[in-house]
């Protein structure tokens, strides 16, 4: 038997072009962990990996806002950093009809999770739940700054999510002078 590369060619043309879309698409958005569409799965592994909790960025494809904050914000080395440190991070899309498990173990599709359980009526939305799936902060639009986002990390990591609000928070950051 002859080995031809010819008959092999357009296979591995194939292979090759899917791992390049597939490291694409995390290269596209660093931050961000892969779901299996389980949260309840997804919270049992941040507490087996020292995390704080789960952040949650709900969007739409056609959201402008969230397409910002994806190819500026969220692509930050610091907020990466800071983020996978603390968190599972993961996107939600709020129109998409595969099916989920939420914290309670329910069944439902991603658009019903969105606008029944968490009441998404807007992009961006982003939550970041403790790790008995409560959420501690929901943030509704796009943060202004990168500051801002790390700030929004930082309220739930220090605490502060417990006695004041998050708009309470920014504007004492701001009155020290922190722009870390």
């Amino acid at each position: 038997m002859v080995f031809s590369w010819q008959k092999m060619r357009q296979p591995l043309l194939g292979l090759a072009l899917f791992f390049t879309a597939i490291f694409a698409v995390q290269a596209a958005d660093p931050l961000f962990d892969e779901s299996f569409g389980n949260y309840q799965e997804e919270l049992e592994a941040a507490k087996a990996d020292g995390k704080k909790g789960l952040f949650m960025f709900f969007h739409m494809d056609e959201c402008p806002f969230c397409h910002r904050m994806r190819t500026t914000i969220l692509q930050d080395p610091e907020v990466i950093k800071l983020y996978r440190a603390n968190f599972l991070n993961y996107m939600h899309d709020i129109e998409g009809s595969n099916e989920i498990v939420d914290f309670k173990g329910q069944t439902l599709s991603a658009q019903d999770l969105a606008e029944k359980e968490f009441r998404v009526r807007a992009t961006p939305v982003m939550i970041i739940f403790g790790l008995d799936g409560q959420p501690l902060v929901r943030y509704t639009g796009p943060t202004r700054t990168k500051e801002e986002f790390i700030w929004l990390a930082e309220f739930v990591l220090d605490g502060s999510y417990k006695t004041q609000s998050f708009t309470a928070y920014k504007r004492a950051r701001k009155n020290a002078g922190t722009t870390q």
